[in-house]
Order: C-alpha cells, then structure tokens, then sequence
C-alpha cells in the first residue's frame, strides 16, 4: 500500500526540481525533441503449437528459407522447454517470470471455460499473482520501451492496464513515436493445433501486419471449402511411432507442414519491415514456440512432444551468427533475459534467470521442470524435472488413464482415428501405452536412446541412482515455488476472489504538492495508469505507467486509473484545472 506523507518544504522543493526533470525528459521523448537512450529493439516471432518440425531443428520434410536464414544468421538454442504442455499456463510464466504452479496459474484457460467445465461447477477466474508481480512488458514500459502485442493475451489474467501501449491485430512498432526503442511480439495461430481441422479459422493472420482487411465475418465465405494445402501431397513424413502410419494421420501431418510453411512465409513478412525501416540491425529477433506439437501425444503432455520447442535468436550485425546454444533453458527465464538484454535489471521475485544480456546469469541450469494439472474438465497432477539427458515424471493420480477425452481435442481426424483403432484393437503396443487405464507412480526416460519418452525405466535398478536424484530434484522444486497443485481449484479461486466475487482495485488518490501531482493506491500491487491533455498538445491514446510525481501545468487535465492484475480495474478519477 502507498501511503502519502505531507512533506517539508525542502522535500517540496527537491520534488519539484526532480519532477521539472523527470516532465521536461519525457515531454522531450514523447514529442520526438530527443533520441531515448539508446537500448535495442526487441522483437518476439511466437509460434502456436510447433514442436521441432523445421529443417534448423533437424527435419527436413519441408523447406523454411525465412527461418533457416534467421538460424544461418542467429544463435539456434537447442534445449528450450515450456513449464506446461499447453498456452496459458505457459504464458503465464512467460510474461511474469513465475512457474505458474507458484502463483495458481497451472491449470488451463481460467479466464474462458470450456462447456464441459462450466457444467461441472468452474466459474471463469482471474489468477491473481502476489503484489510485487509485474507483467515484464510492463516493466519495459517503466524503463521506456514502446510496447506492442499482436495479438493473443491468454496470460489466466487480463492485461494489465498499463502493461501494453497496443494489444490488438493491428499492434506494431510503426506505431510508435519516432526515436523510440521497442519491444513488438507477434503471434502466429496459423500453426495452432485448431488448424488442422478448421483451417480457414486464422485466415487473417495472412495479411501483412497490420492486417490490410477488417476481419469482420469474412471467414464464412469459407466454411465449406478446404483450404489448399502449401505442400505437395507426395511429400514424404516420418510418422512418430506412437501414431499409426495410415492416411488420416498423414493427412493430419500434411496440413501441420502446410501450416508451418505459412507460419514461414509470415516470419519473412515481419522481418521484411525491420529491413524496410532500417531497424533490422538495431533489433534482436527471437523466434520461438508456446510448447510442443499439435498433433496427439503431444500438445498437454509433458514429453518432450509436448514441451520441448524450437528458438532461434538473431542479434544485430549477425553477432554469433551460426552458434548453436545446448544449454538447459525455462519458458520462466524468459522475462528475466528480456529484461537483461534491454539492459535493466531482473526482478528479485523471478524464478527464472537470465541466458543473455547485460544481467546474464553466471550458472547455467541443471535442469528444468514442468507441470500438468486440470484440461478442460478433467483433472490430474502430473510434474516433471529433465537434466540434459534423463527426464522424470511424477504421476500424483496413477490410478487415472494416460488419456483423458477432451472433446476440442477430438475434432481432430487423427485424435478420433486413435480412438476408434483403440477401441477395435488395432494399436501397436507402442501406441496403445497412451490409452492404458493407469499410469505407473514413477516414469524414467533416457532421452539420448529414447527420444520419444516410450520405454520407462523407474524400475530398472541401473537407473535408481538418477531415479532417486530427480525424484528428489522435483520434491525440492514444489517446495521450493509452493506448489499450489495439491489445493482444490474451489478453495484456490475462494483464495483469488473471495466469496468468488472479484475484488476491485481502489480508486489513485491524487494529491497536489506545490505545482506536482502526487498519486496512490491503497491496493497493495496496484500498477497506476494516467493520460493527460494540454492545450494543442496531443493527448495519449493509452495510459502510460505512472512512476513519478508529475509537473502539473495550468490548463493541463490528467485522467488516472489503478489496477492489480486479477482485480477488477478502479474507476477513473480526473484532476483538471483547465481554462
């Protein structure tokens, strides 16, 4: 909570000496008077959905000349992994640095329920982290980045309010003030799982962004008709051997191929204008995936199908072009590095830590971990821990079936093809081990030898020792971030919102001292917002961070709103003395 203090007259005089500093140097960047201080640019290239489906990767079934000139001219990071099979719970850790088992984020899709959760009693929930928790982007804003996201959120909480300049399809950095650094992402669903049976569904995402059409209902035109495929159907594919080798999973394989090569063809467009703006060599571009594959087996699990993804980093001037980086790296130190290459400090509260930048840590990882709870309507605790080679899973309900029916899921022709051949006995041993009706407590994994995580070795006795050792690396970890996983989902949303009512930020308090406007909140965690007018000069659309008293001036209106994530936003108070 921020508590206002009456001042002395030195303290007055000292806030406004600080204050005419700190107004004169943001009027100047925001009036395109001054260059910033100059920081690069940063740009996030987020794929939906992609396991390690690219030739920098290692598979050379289609031709990606975007990505593989981004690896040629960048660093490609081969150990990268999710903290969950699935989006939300991972971008929850990425935008705030946290596992989401540490703060209440591990189950899948708070905000928006699925039918099926609904009727067994789930309301739509907003996680709320602890108070000292920011949004990086918001942290970037407070350092000032122009910030732009286009377009999917998905974090189990809605966007701060001033965590974003833009959010929308048509966010990008050509919006910004001239001289401004920034940080743009760009999310690609064309690779999302959705697509391999509603493929038309993010047909927008085509346009050069920002979108050159109003998305409005066009898509209607196409419900009916297939989408061509952007790969030839003679196209050979290596089917994993936990799927069946048939037509309908080829079919399935096919269309995530023809989605990737439009997922390249988009990378190239938003790489074009960097060139076209002269920003290419003044911008660090980092392309990487929300978890693994789309396809069966893969996407919510915690095998390596479903955790491991590819990223690529390109510096300016190709620094380090061609390297390849093995170390062991969390979607959780993602917040942590983005802050240290932007040349600011990581937070204390991060459980992450930064691999590059200024701030990079000195202690590379000995091993990562990731967590599975509640999918639509079904639940089960699942945890994992992987060193470079082994991988350990802790199944806390072995008595529930590997596979839980999801009915979004099974609009997928090869996730009912599996269905039926199970049920008809027509599974190999292989691809029947998804379909058991229990699941052994332990499971071991030798990575090098078994890549596709299907031979488990916890009972093996020339395995106890590294058994023992990650069994005990996963209690330390749940203990380490307060794993919320073992709390029923009622008492942890009654401990979000009590009575399941959501609470709401307090009403900024607005003080004037001397000729400065003081601002607070009596919600601990609340992030400030403000926007102002002045005579002729342009009011801000957004509101900006408040970080400091601001210099008020006669004619001048300021509007203010608070907000903690997970709360519901303040109203907003106004403070004008305007002629």
């Amino acid at each position: 909570m921020m508590r206002f203090f009456l001042p002395t007259n030195q303290h007055i005089m000292n806030i406004i000496k600080s204050s005419i500093f700190l107004l004169s140097a943001f009027l100047i960047s925001c009036f395109n008077e001054k260059k910033l201080i100059k920081r690069p640019n940063i740009v996030w290239l987020v794929a939906e959905d992609l396991g390690l489906y690219i030739p920098s990767f290692g598979d050379s079934t289609i031709s990606t000349p975007n990505l593989s000139r981004l690896a040629e001219e960048g660093v490609r990071y081969t150990n990268v992994y999710s903290v969950s099979g699935v989006c939300s719970p991972s971008r929850a850790s990425i935008v705030t640095g946290m596992y989401p088992t540490s703060i209440g984020a591990h189950h899948m899709r708070t905000l928006y329920q699925q039918p099926a959760a609904k009727e067994k009693g789930l309301i739509n929930y907003e996680v709320v982290p602890p108070p000292n928790v920011k949004m990086v982007s918001q942290i970037l804003r407070e350092n000032g980045y122009y910030c732009t996201n286009n377009k999917k959120e998905d974090y189990q909480f809605y966007k701060s309010l001033t965590a974003w300049d833009e959010s929308s399809i048509f966010a990008h950095w050509r919006n910004k003030p001239d001289n401004a650094n920034f940080f743009s992402i760009f999310n690609f669903g064309v690779t999302h799982e959705s697509n391999l049976w509603n493929p038309w569904y993010r047909q927008f995402d085509l346009d050069p962004f920002p979108p050159l059409r109003d998305i409005g209902k066009w898509w209607e035109q196409f419900s009916n008709i297939e989408k061509p495929l952007y790969v030839s159907d003679s196209i050979e594919i290596s089917v994993p051997p936990y799927l069946p080798d048939n037509n309908i999973v080829r079919k399935d394989m096919k269309r995530m191929y023809s989605n990737i090569v439009e997922l390249d063809e988009k990378v190239g467009l938003i790489i074009d204008q960097l060139k076209e703006d002269g920003l290419l060599e003044e911008t660090i571009i980092v392309f990487y995936t929300d978890h693994g594959g789309p396809l069966p087996r893969q996407k919510r699990l915690l095998y390596d199908s479903g955790i491991k993804v590819p990223m690529i980093i390109r510096y300016p001037n190709k620094v380090r072009a061609g390297e390849v980086d093995n170390r062991l790296i969390s979607f959780v130190d993602f917040a942590p590095t983005l802050l240290s290459m932007a040349n600011i400090p990581p937070r204390k509260y991060h459980q992450g830590r930064s691999f590059e930048g200024k701030y990079k840590s000195k202690n590379n990882r000995k091993y990562i971990y990731a967590a599975a709870d509640r999918f639509d309507e079904h639940y089960d605790m699942i945890r994992a821990v992987r060193d470079n080679r082994y991988k350990y899973l802790k199944n806390f309900n072995p008595e529930k079936p590997y596979y839980l029916p999801l009915e979004y899921r099974e609009k997928m022709d090869s996730m009912q093809e599996l269905i039926i051949m199970n049920q008809n006995g027509q599974l190999d041993n292989l691809q029947m081990q998804w379909f058991r009706n229990e699941k052994p407590k332990e499971e071991l994994f030798d990575t090098y030898s078994d890549p596709y995580e299907l031979r488990n070795l916890a009972d093996e006795p020339r395995y106890k020792d590294k058994l023992y050792e990650l069994r005990s690396e996963c209690s330390k970890w749940m203990k380490e971030v307060d794993d919320k996983g073992y709390i029923p989902e009622e008492e942890l949303i009654k401990s979000f919102w009590p009575n399941k009512i959501q609470p709401i930020t307090r009403d900024p308090i607005i003080n004037k001292v001397g000729d400065n406007l003081v601002v607070s909140c009596q919600t601990e965690g609340a992030n400030i917002g403000f926007k102002f007018s002045h005579k002729d000069k342009t009011s801000w659309k957004g509101w900006k961070p408040y970080i400091n008293p601001i210099a008020y001036e006669e004619g001048m209106t300021v509007e203010f709103k608070a907000h903690r994530i997970g709360y519901l936003p303040s109203k907003k108070v106004i403070f004008s003395n305007a002629n």
